[in-house]
């Protein structure tokens, strides 16, 4: 394509050039026009330290106020306008540079670097751009180059609640995007979404469905603890509603006590068995310290459970004290 026929819109790139060096000298004359501005307002109401005393503040606005007003542009742009002007004392203005652009570097502290920036474009560029100014100061930028530009953008447009949990939502349902988040990150997510009960016990009943989450989830002893202690409860729930319910109850606990009876025996039968076979074994040997420790410290808890079961079977109290829970659980 000639340069004759190459179009930018809807005109052609030697009209487009002409329109672009008329605007420019549109752009250099309104950037004159607002230091004009933030000079008569500084002439005005010169800068004051920061701090200053609040009745002297309500005056200064109330003075760029009338200003405004007198002129007819808004309160902000008389107040931008004087700030500007202030951060950049017209022998360090740069002609060609819009007056955006030194807006936007007055947020530079430094004197020396303010002024130097301005001279200086970005590495490659012959010109200043508002977004390149953006990033020198570590502004939002219009239109996001970078990664992290754009997922800062991403973040400010999902401010709103129901738009990040849908923007959330459509990016999880792409595999090649959840593929990327970190395992880490992956756990926070679940447990961030699993704070509703509700939602929690379907999940870790769908989880455990999996044999293989299953069986890694029960190598962790606080998971297998609480699902041990999940089970127990939840029968002992079961059971007292069935005794509170049932008309068959009262034959059954008869049926229970039987039971247990005949359970209580066989385990005691089974200890004395089991001893019996064991014991012997031990002719002519000795245990080292730590071995004797050991046994000395099962046999402890022997004691108290066949305790505990001459009192349970005596009174029918099967309440266990401080010393034997410690006991039972190896404390």
């Amino acid at each position: 394509m000639t340069e004759e026929t190459e179009k930018v819109g809807n005109v052609s790139q030697s009209r487009y050039e002409q329109i672009v060096a008329e605007l420019r000298q549109v752009v250099e004359q309104q950037s004159q026009g607002s230091f004009t501005i933030g000079d008569r307002a500084l002439e005005i109401e010169p800068m004051r330290p920061r701090g200053g005393i609040v009745d002297m503040e309500w005056t200064v606005k109330q003075s760029l106020l009338r200003l405004a007003a007198d002129i007819g542009v808004t309160f902000s742009t008389v107040k931008n306008t004087r700030s500007t002007a202030a951060h950049w004392p017209k022998e360090h203005r740069q002609e060609g540079v819009s007056f955006t652009i030194h807006r936007i570097l007055a947020r530079i502290e430094d004197e020396e670097e303010r002024f130097a920036a301005v001279r200086t474009p970005p590495e490659g560029k012959t010109r200043w751009l508002p977004d390149d100014a953006r990033r020198r100061v570590g502004w939002k930028v219009e239109t996001p180059e970078t990664p992290q530009e754009k997922i800062t953008e991403i973040h400010h447009l999902a401010r709103d609640e129901e738009v990040a949990a849908t923007v959330t939502t459509d990016f999880l349902k792409r595999p090649q995007v959840a593929a990327k988040v970190s395992p880490e990150n992956k756990v926070r997510m679940v447990e961030e979404f699993t704070r509703d009960e509700t939602v929690a016990t379907t999940a870790a009943t769908n989880l455990l469905r999996r044999p293989d989450i299953a069986f890694k989830a029960m190598g962790d002893d606080t998971a297998r603890s609480q699902v041990n202690h999940a089970q127990v409860e939840r029968g002992k729930q079961a059971r007292e509603h069935f005794e509170r319910t049932s008309p068959v109850a009262p034959a059954v606990r008869h049926i229970d006590r039987t039971a247990e009876f005949l359970d209580l025996v066989t385990a005691c039968h089974a200890f004395v068995a089991a001893a019996g076979r064991t014991v012997p074994g031990l002719r002519d040997r000795t245990l080292v310290d730590d071995e004797r420790t050991i046994v000395h410290q099962n046999i402890a808890k022997v004691r108290a459970t066949l305790d505990w079961i001459e009192t349970a079977v005596d009174t029918g109290k099967v309440d266990v004290d401080d010393e034997l829970a410690r006991l039972l659980r190896g404390e």
